[in-house]
């Protein structure tokens, strides 16, 4: 595959991909974490085939997008050069999108209302595809944000298990913009380990380390690689 970014705009991605792949080693060996638990989500929603063609150059694979219809115009074409891609869905998803979302994405993590959870499991029913799916859970209780109140959090997965047969894997958080992130990455790893679920998706740009110090096994980066928006 041949960039068709300007060498210098190319350049300031692979620096900023760097950057961030050095700061997870860095939390992982402080935290006594192999650095293979981590997953690096490179999140490139809003931005083009052309600023992603020099990250995938580069040797990454995992990357997320907020919108079903965003990564379904730009990724079917970036799979076909590299067929070994992992597309996660990280933002909102709509019942009425979940055919797409389904066939689209190989993880889902805003699992988060039993429409969704309804639409989902017929449509991998449907479609003989899992893909890996994450609660979101509303830490800070946010009535502008989605998620699940953490104290609905245990009956909330027992109901996509029990009711949906739905395979969750993990959580998904993302603390209030005004508050210490470290009490939300805490208490999204305690409901995880009394539900038995070993995936956490937490962090993003301004406190994926952190959250990597708290378990995270899935950091979702965009504005540290691609620059803002």
């Amino acid at each position: 595959m041949t960039s068709k970014q300007p060498s210098s705009i190319a350049a300031s991605l692979l620096v900023g991909l760097a950057r961030v792949e050095q700061e997870i080693a860095r939390a992982c060996e402080e935290a006594h974490r192999d650095r293979a638990e981590v997953t690096l989500i490179a999140v490139s929603k809003t931005f083009d085939a052309d600023a992603i063609s020099p990250v995938l150059e580069s040797g990454q694979r995992v990357f997320g997008e907020n919108r079903v219809q965003e990564a379904k115009a730009k990724w079917p074409a970036l799979r076909a050069a590299c067929p070994d891609i992992a597309l996660h869905l990280i933002g909102p998803l709509q019942s009425n999108k979940a055919r797409e979302a389904v066939a689209l994405f190989d993880a889902i993590h805003s699992v988060d209302r039993p429409s969704i959870c309804e639409a989902l499991a017929k449509e991998i029913a449907a479609q003989k595809r899992i893909p890996q799916l994450f609660v979101q859970l509303n830490t800070g209780e946010e009535p502008q944000k989605a998620g699940v109140a953490p104290a609905d959090a245990d009956a909330f997965i027992a109901g996509c298990r029990e009711k949906y047969g739905l395979a969750i894997c993990g959580l998904m958080c993302i603390p209030p913009v005004d508050e210490a992130p470290a009490p939300h990455f805490a208490l999204t790893a305690k409901i995880a380990a009394r539900n038995g679920l070993a995936k956490l998706s937490m962090g993003m740009s301004a406190d994926f380390t952190t959250a990597i110090a708290f378990g995270a096994t899935h950091v979702r980066v965009g504005s540290a690689i691609f620059g803002t928006r």
